[in-house]
């Protein structure tokens, strides 16, 4: 008998997630019901044996571009930033592990009580052996986003795609919750992308996939099994490449 389970066409993917996304419906926090949808959706690929690491921001509980607007030195701002990021990594570790999804939470700065230090090689063995790793913490380094340490980490862990999950289904000409007359585009290139100023990822995060040549896949995070789609290649979101 034929085997009828799909095939990816990515073996090793990057899913950049917002802290906004954790939300829902809320002002702020990290809302149970979505991260458990979100830990249903990365259950799926890893099923498929898609090697998946998780990259999560952290602007539903600090952010630290906000602060440093009200008065608040911006690396002071940055680094709360980060620590927000691990908050967020230990609640979808819970989500994930409740689907008996196995991870592990790897952190930029040092706290060895919540998570292991971030280890290149270690990370790269971790997704081998078949475990999420969610990378928190950001880079490390204050002025630097947690789009740019996606771009960063999927580098260093060579991964195939960043999945960027947000709150639309694609790159539009302009902001579809604003302009109704905003198109989408199915694919974009990653000049396109800086010359038009779309707020897709950050600039520095945008530079770093073009001159290493990673792709970047935009999809709605909000439906589920949009993530399995995109992995099996179905035409999903927007795709910024060269």
């Amino acid at each position: 008998m034929a085997d009828l389970t799909p095939s990816p066409i990515y073996q090793r993917v990057l899913l950049k997630l917002s802290g906004e996304a954790l939300m829902g419906d809320q002002q702020f926090g990290v809302d149970p019901a979505v991260t458990t949808r979100i830990a249903r959706d990365v259950g799926e690929i890893q099923g498929l044996g898609v090697q998946t690491a998780i990259v999560i921001g952290g602007g539903n509980i600090f952010r630290g571009l906000a602060a440093n607007a009200r008065g608040m030195d911006r690396a002071t701002g940055d680094y709360m930033g980060m620590l927000a990021t691990v908050i967020n990594a230990l609640a979808l570790q819970d989500a994930l592990e409740q689907q008996d999804v196995v991870t592990r939470v790897v952190t930029a700065i040092e706290m060895r009580a919540v998570a292991e230090p971030f280890i290149r090689r270690r990370a790269i063995r971790h997704l081998e052996k078949g475990r999420v790793v969610i990378f928190a913490a950001g880079t490390g380094n204050p002025y630097f986003t947690t789009d740019t340490a996606a771009a960063l980490r999927a580098m260093e862990i060579k991964a195939e795609v960043i999945l960027k999950g947000t709150k639309v289904d694609g790159v539009y000409t302009a902001d579809p919750m604003l302009d109704p007359h905003a198109t989408k585009y199915p694919a974009i290139s990653y000049l396109q992308v800086l010359e038009k100023q779309l707020k897709v990822m950050d600039a520095t995060a945008i530079s770093l996939c073009m001159d290493n040549k990673m792709p970047i896949v935009v999809f709605d995070l909000r439906e589920a099994g949009n993530i399995r789609r995109v992995v099996l290649g179905e035409a999903v979101g927007t795709i910024v490449g060269a």
